[in-house]
């Protein structure tokens, strides 16, 4: 069998899973959650055995530490899937929730249901722990879902997959709600981003390039995030000793993460007393800063430092440099974020209500922090238990994907015999 017809087989599969899970007693989808928790703790060992093929099958052949960093299942990232499951086990179902009903002239009654996508598509990089998380938050939301790795953590893919087949069938429920295609032939991805009559929706989560190669090439909706290029604003008012920590965290807890920090901007009658002290901070973690020339003569003294160039602003280094900028006030500075942000994650640091409250209306982005870091953009921690991912545009959702976006609505009209006049 050639790999486009094995693709409409997993993805006719998929389509013929979707309705039974969407059927199914929200209790039994809780159950598979419950289930892989705790087959997750079980089988730790089997999981970091596969994971450890993959990391020095990766490190051999000359992977970045970026990429395998975000590749390796420590204990700390199994431990995370397992409260996830559980988590989003916990959550209220979603799954046919009557979000409204009011009563038409003629006596109908009109409502709204949630209800499932139907069949997500995940493509993704390096990340084998996002398998899990798309697979819990479309069980738990009664979406099937079709998860296709990059070739770097297959066996880890596998490993995981395998145990949320066992989940799942333990609690009644076909294994084919959640299926990877068993092969890391590119040609695979190309033939199910054709498959728009079972697929409903495709979520690439991974570089630019990945992201702008399944837009060209899919025919179903995609939701999508190019890249984070994240800045923080602090503003004249701010408390300059709890924004150095926060733009050391946004900075440096994982600067290879989409929701980095990439842009520091300054006010100006902040930069004298904030740069140097932020610089310290910076410099000791080993971050270099490309600064515009207000910026620079007052980080230089304190941290690896050059100067900024055109293509600094608005890129996305995923490393240990930022980009540092001098503005006159929010309004260069809002101005600054409208030019070169990536609809990501936009933060500004102030005590003006004013000041924050403008910036949270006018920074358009999946969200706008005040007083953090531009790392809270996260599924978990803002309270979804986990995410398929972060959409960046707004249709149909807009941030961190959980199992609410992962529904729609649909009408639902109650009658006693009502017709068009």
């Amino acid at each position: 069998m050639d790999i486009a017809a094995q693709m409409r087989l997993i993805a006719q599969g998929a389509r013929a899973a979707s309705r039974k899970l969407a059927a199914a007693e929200g209790s039994l989808r809780q159950q598979a959650l419950l289930n892989l928790a705790a087959l997750l703790a079980d089988r730790a060992e089997h999981v970091k055995s596969a994971n450890a093929r993959d990391v020095d099958a990766a490190s051999a052949r000359g992977l970045d530490q970026a990429r395998l960093d975000r590749l390796t299942i420590t204990d700390k990232v199994l431990s995370g899937m397992i409260q996830g499951c559980r988590e989003v086990a916990a959550m209220s179902d979603p799954v046919g929730e009557i979000l409204s009903m009011h009563k038409r002239p003629n006596g109908m009654l009109v409502g709204r249901m949630r209800v499932p996508l139907g069949v997500v598509a995940m493509i993704f990089e390096s990340r084998p722990n996002a398998a899990v998380d798309a697979a819990v938050l479309c069980i738990k939301s009664g979406n099937a879902a079709i998860l296709r790795g990059g070739s770097e953590a297959f066996h880890s893919i596998a490993a995981l997959t395998g145990i949320v087949h066992e989940a799942l069938e333990q609690a009644g429920l076909p294994a084919q709600c959640v299926q990877v295609p068993p092969t890391t032939d590119r040609a695979a991805v190309a033939a199910l981003l054709k498959l728009d009559e079972f697929i409903d929706v495709v979520i690439p989560r991974g570089g630019e390039g990945l992201i702008r190669a399944v837009v060209e090439q899919a025919s179903m909706p995609v939701l999508k995030h190019y890249k984070g290029v994240c800045h923080t604003f602090v503003d004249k008012s701010a408390d300059l000793d709890r924004a150095v920590d926060i733009v050391l965290n946004a900075k440096t807890q994982r600067p290879g993460t989409c929701n980095s920090l990439e842009c520091l901007l300054v006010h100006q009658d902040a930069a004298a007393s904030f740069l140097p002290a932020v610089a310290k901070a910076l410099g000791a973690a080993g971050v270099l800063c490309k600064c515009c020339p207000r910026s620079l003569p007052l980080v230089a003294p304190h941290a690896p430092s050059e100067p900024a160039v055109e293509a600094d602003w608005g890129h996305e280094f995923l490393a240990l440099t930022l980009a540092v900028k001098v503005v006159a006030d929010l309004d260069e500075g809002l101005e600054h974020i409208a030019r070169h942000g990536s609809n990501h994650t936009e933060a500004i640091l102030t005590n003006d209500h004013a000041n924050a409250m403008r910036f949270t209306r006018e920074a358009d982005a999946s969200m706008v922090a005040v007083n953090a870091s531009t790392r809270l953009n996260d599924g978990g921690e803002l309270g979804l238990g986990a995410e398929i991912g972060i959409s960046t545009t707004k249709l149909h959702a807009y941030g961190p994907m959980g199992i609410l976006e992962l529904t729609s609505a649909k009408f639902v009209v109650l009658g006693q015999g009502q017709i068009r006049q």
